[in-house]
């Protein structure tokens, strides 16, 4: 079994692909209107953006969380939490031994919250 797609909801399709264009640096995979459904491809599993989705939590790993969140910022986009770490992974049960692993929240166009990661790795490593 492999995890396929994630819906998000979206009230405006065309605002939400220009938004998510911008954040995950490429262009939808599809758009079908009607009935209203916009795709994207993210590493291998399909974001499908639409009105009847529920609002989701998505997480999604960047290399720089700081410099992400800064050109966010710089965009206008409305940070929720400012980068911080989470957790200090001492072994690679859920993520990479000696490695910190930080966040950061926004809102996305459609007043959704976004989760954005990073793991950092601690010196000595």
């Amino acid at each position: 079994m492999r995890f396929v797609q994630v819906a998000q909801h979206a009230e405006d399709l065309k605002r939400a692909a220009a938004f998510y264009a911008a954040l995950l640096g490429t262009e939808p995979k599809a758009l079908y209107d009607p009935p209203g459904l916009l795709f994207f491809d993210v590493g291998g599993v399909r974001l499908l953006l639409e009105k009847g989705a529920p609002s989701s939590l998505l997480y999604f790993e960047v290399g720089d969380l700081h410099g992400t969140v800064a050109a966010l910022k710089s965009k206008g986009v409305k940070i929720i939490s400012e980068p911080h770490i989470i957790f200090t992974h001492e072994d690679d049960l859920l993520g990479p031994a000696n490695s910190e692993e930080w966040m950061a929240f926004i809102e996305d166009s459609e007043a959704n919250t976004v989760g954005l990661v990073s793991r950092i790795r601690t010196a000595g490593d």
